[in-house]
């Protein structure tokens, strides 16, 4: 299933190479990182790396198809 998590801010591309599965589009106030989550446990552990590295997720949603 395909996923896309807004991150409050721009996320610098040291700090994005912490999500090699992941596509990243930046905007002016915040980052979105798309991609396919394969399971449960793979979801939180993208939700895990972005608390750790002090990125804030304003929302995660599943995308169509």
């Amino acid at each position: 299933m395909r996923y896309e998590f807004r991150i409050a801010g721009v996320v610098s591309d040291a700090l994005a190479e912490a999500f090699p599965e992941l596509d990243r589009v930046t905007a002016p106030e915040e980052t979105l990182f798309l991609g396919t989550v394969i399971d449960e446990a793979h979801m939180y552990g993208l939700l895990n790396r972005f608390q750790s590295l002090g990125l804030r997720v304003l929302e995660m949603r599943r995308m169509p198809g």
